[in-house]
């Protein structure tokens, strides 16, 4: 069976707050034929780490990473790693992911009123404004 997870499942299995629920998430990845992530899910699960579990950006990234090497996981792939190439710029996963996807959707310049976003896209060599 092709299970899709979501957050929840993504949390439980890279933290260890609640033994029985990670135990049953790695049971049923361990049981599927294939699990299917979607980016949004993987975006959920980073703001999560860093804002309830206080994971660093390293630690998020190390998280991400595991999913990664799961064989049987299906994912964009291209846009993970752009999330995960933002995350280790000292940027932020979810923002790497949503710049990939719109420069796929034919988008040119990243327009935030985030600073920090901002300089990290500009850092990277990509067009960005940051609106005040």
């Amino acid at each position: 069976m092709t299970i899709i997870v979501d957050t929840n499942l993504l949390v439980r299995m890279a933290v260890d707050d609640n033994p029985h629920q990670r135990r049953a998430a790695a049971k049923t990845v361990a049981e599927a034929d294939a699990v299917v992530i979607s980016c949004h899910s993987i975006c959920e699960m980073a703001w999560v780490l860093r804002q309830r579990y206080a994971f660093s950006k390293a630690e998020i990234g190390e998280a991400i990473q595991k999913l990664c090497e799961i064989e049987k996981v299906v994912m964009d792939r291209s846009a993970v790693e752009a999330g995960l190439d933002a995350l280790q710029a000292g940027g932020d996963f979810a923002d790497g992911v949503v710049l990939y996807e719109g420069q796929c959707l034919g988008g040119e310049i990243f327009v935030s009123f985030d600073k920090k976003a901002v300089a990290a896209v500009s850092q990277r060599g990509m067009k960005a404004e940051l609106l005040v």
